[in-house]
């Protein structure tokens, strides 16, 4: 029985997720992301398949995250055409996410054609047409349903707890002989708002893969998380500022407005405007109301109130011309635009706008990878380059990191401990350096005695 694992993405970096299992005489993806960081570099690393998609016989995708999901279009225009393995709800995300990532890719584009700094680094990598075709691909897969890839390759999903849909992959090879893969996928926090606590699959495992984002560190809670968030929001509207949080479209958009809402119900925030700029968070919260079977029924505004994300400060905003309007209009307000790393989107707008303000805050709420403007104004540049122009950083530059859908240290060796029988083998994958190496240190302490941490484009013999 030959089994080959090849690491084509998110191996030694959190982005561009996507890992060639070949195996039962098969040739599967475990994901199909997006790399993001600087466009010089990532443009190449994006455009470049080092392997023909036409002999690719399926996907099988975690979670509709663009850096696991975004380069799945780019498979279809490169004559990929075999089924997409998802959850119903991961499905229907990417029915709006894909579609939206070209329609950025090519808006962006004729930007810096109009500015005239577009380059080949800048083209779309994929049309609007190849996003829909995609669509067309994707098969729904209940949580805990077995499905069969070929004769001897079975998977099966399990929540893995870190958005709406998301699932890590319990892989069966039975072709003479048995070998179990389990892929993490992204592993979600206990406790995080909306959605259920990750649930391992238990048993022995000969080959483990797993996401080490968060290894190195630890999380606040997500109750002190959404303390902060109240006490931020009162704050800055109490010198007439703006609060301007660069939020994935997924996940982190709808966490914050349900912490909102709590906060608004307990009476914590003052009675301010909150505007969702980002028509694909309203299309994204538009499929969350469409999921109430994922939702964890044990919280209490989900078992109380039917209504999680519609309450009388929110307003979604769809129009360009509302969005230029937000610009204009006096504080305070609460803006909560995509995207999270703060390389695309509306809420670059906002922040060549903003960020001059000292009265405003720019609010971090998710991870922000090396080498994106997120990250650099976390760091503390200033000036930054937005949209190509120079911006001077007066704004209040703040984080909460206890809204990150990623296990941090903790959570994920409780995980690990949860799979419950031996580890044979494990690749630690989708981290910085840092994260890396610890979750390997960590591993080799809980008795795994092969682990790797691959590099990009490395394969290995099972």
């Amino acid at each position: 029985m030959t089994i080959r694992l090849s690491f084509f993405g998110g191996a030694g970096q959190v982005t561009g997720s996507m890992y060639l299992l070949e195996a039962a005489g098969g040739r599967f993806l475990l994901d199909a992301g997006l790399f993001q960081g600087r466009r010089s570099q990532t443009h190449e690393l994006n455009l470049r398949l080092p392997f023909d998609p036409r002999r690719l016989d399926g996907v099988v995708l975690s979670h509709a995250h663009i850096d696991h999901s975004g380069r799945l279009p780019l498979l279809v225009r490169s004559g990929f055409h075999g089924p997409i393995h998802a959850t119903p709800a991961t499905r229907d995300l990417c029915a709006v996410m894909l579609p939206d990532a070209a329609h950025i890719q090519e808006k962006d584009f004729e930007f810096l054609v109009r500015r005239g700094k577009a380059g080949a680094q800048s083209e779309p990598l994929y049309a609007m047409a190849d996003a829909v075709a995609t669509q067309e691909l994707m098969v729904g897969v209940p949580y805990h349903r077995i499905t069969h890839l070929r004769k001897h390759l079975a998977f099966e999903f399990l929540d893995a707890g870190h958005i709406l849909g998301s699932a890590s992959v319990d892989i069966r090879i039975t072709e003479a002989g048995s070998h179990r893969l389990v892929f993490s996928g992204d592993i979600g926090r206990s406790g995080l708002p909306i959605i259920r606590d990750p649930e391992p699959p238990s048993g022995p495992i000969d080959t483990l893969i797993i996401e080490s984002t968060y290894a190195d560190r630890s999380h606040e809670s997500v109750a002190d998380a959404e303390a902060r968030l109240g006490e931020a929001v009162r704050r800055v509207a109490a010198r007439g500022g703006k609060v301007l949080v660069p939020a994935f479209a997924l996940g982190r958009c709808q966490e914050l407005v349900y912490s909102l809402h709590q906060l608004w119900r307990a009476g914590k925030i003052p009675e301010i405007p909150i505007y969702v700029d980002s028509p694909l968070a309203v299309d994204i919260t538009t499929v969350f109301r469409m999921h109430p079977e994922v939702f964890d029924q044990r919280e209490h505004l989900i078992s109380s109130e039917s209504r999680l994300f519609d309450f009388p400060l929110i307003r979604y905003v769809r129009k360009v011309e509302e969005s230029k309007a937000l610009n204009a209009a006096a504080g305070p307000a609460v803006i909560v635009a995509a995207g999270g790393m703060a390389e695309s989107g509306r809420i670059l707008h906002h922040l060549a706008h903003g960020i001059g303000d000292h009265r405003n805050l720019v609010l971090f709420v998710g991870f922000q990878a090396e080498h994106t403007l997120g990250r650099r104004i976390q760091d503390g540049a200033n000036p930054v380059t937005i949209l190509g122009d120079e911006y001077p950083v007066r704004a209040e530059i703040g984080t909460i990191a206890g809204y990150s859908a990623h296990a941090d240290r903790g959570e994920l060796l409780a995980w690990v401990r949860r799979l419950g029988g031996p580890i044979r083998r494990a690749f630690v994958v989708h981290g910085e350096p840092g994260p890396l190496e610890t979750m390997a240190t960590a591993l080799r302490g809980a008795g795994v005695q092969d682990v790797r941490v691959p590099k990009h484009g490395e394969s290995f013999d099972l």
